[in-house]
């Protein structure tokens, strides 16, 4: 089967919840032809990020954040333009922000506005908004807060567990102390990178061994499958204690920031269309591959998203016998 979901604006088209507790607002200087600086304002954040891949590959998608102060509403809307919808919490805090620099080829962080810490009733409001929109999708995609600080942790053991009890698929893209939260709710899937194991000590070294240790003690914390990117090296999956090869076809970087985002919203698509867990593998491996190819977090043409998925091989792992 093909595992890439139908074209969202079909009513038919699965659907996705997409957590998001803190949307970001982003300018971006850059350099252009004619000398004169262009300014690019866009939405950010992990949970953005994912949702906007999930609609390019034909998901319904339903973002749910926290908005307020006057960034809110200037977020809110950006989202919205991404075609994704926005089931708006509102907070007394505005939102986070920056500025980057890329005049000089190298972005340079000029400000940076932290998101605030949520207060008890916003949290509250946040986790009962975010669990009535995940009943209604076909999967629930859990991005990370962009600073540890700004969501209690519990909600993400709530939100897990309460989703996972009710039957919807919860995928999560998170680390440190989130994750090791939604592992306490309950996961379908956690993804998950290597350096993200080894700076929260979860992983001694990068060997093979070392990180399959780790992923199986994730297994045993709370999350059925877990899928580890590795940068430029092939994904490893446990799925159902089984280690497996990711291998996606070798892609020219243009940047590679987004492309853990783009898996995760290609395994979260194909999940919610009914494929399996290796199909799954196989269309978020080629949108993570086509997002490093362009400039610009988590894009990308379906069309080529599902053509490179036919070209990436899982297989299972062995050792010594790992790479391209």
């Amino acid at each position: 089967m093909n595992p890439a979901p139908r074209d969202g604006n079909d009513d038919s088209a699965p659907s996705a919840f997409v957590f998001a507790p803190t949307p970001l607002l982003t300018v971006t200087i850059e350099s252009s032809p004619s000398d004169v600086p262009e300014l690019h304002v866009h939405a950010g954040g992990q949970g953005f990020w994912i949702a906007r891949m999930a609609v390019t590959l034909g998901l319904k998608v339903r973002l749910c954040g926290t908005f307020g102060g006057e960034t809110g509403p200037v977020v809110s809307d950006l989202i919205a333009q991404e075609g994704v919808s926005v089931r708006s919490v509102f907070t007394a805090g505005q939102n986070g922000s920056y500025v980057h620099d890329r005049r000089g080829g190298e972005r340079e962080e000029i400000v940076e506005v932290p998101p605030p810490t949520l207060n008890r009733h916003e949290a509250d409001d946040l986790f009962g908004a975010a669990l009535a929109e995940g009943l209604e999708a076909d999967v629930a995609l859990l991005g990370g807060p962009h600073s540890d600080r700004a969501v209690p942790h519990d909600v993400y053991t709530r939100l897990a567990a309460d989703l996972t009890a009710l039957g919807v698929p919860v995928v999560a893209d998170l680390s440190g102390p989130t994750m090791t939260a939604a592992l306490e709710g309950g996961l379908a899937v956690l993804k998950v990178s290597h350096e993200d194991l080894l700076e929260d000590g979860r992983a001694k070294s990068e060997d093979i061994d070392d990180l399959t240790a780790a992923m199986k003690e994730l297994v045993s914390q709370g999350a059925r499958n877990v899928v580890l990117s590795r940068a430029g090296d092939p994904a490893l999956a446990l799925v159902d204690g089984e280690l497996w090869e990711v291998v996606a076809p070798p892609l020219n970087i243009a940047d590679h920031r987004g492309a853990g985002d783009s898996m995760t919203a290609g395994m979260g698509a194909a999940l919610a269309a009914g494929a399996t867990m290796v199909e799954a593998l196989q269309l978020g491996a080629a949108a993570g591959a086509v997002n490093v190819t362009r400039h610009g977090l988590a894009t990308g043409q379906r069309e080529l998203v599902d053509k490179v998925a036919e070209s990436v091989e899982v297989r299972p792992f062995a050792k010594g016998k790992s790479g391209r």
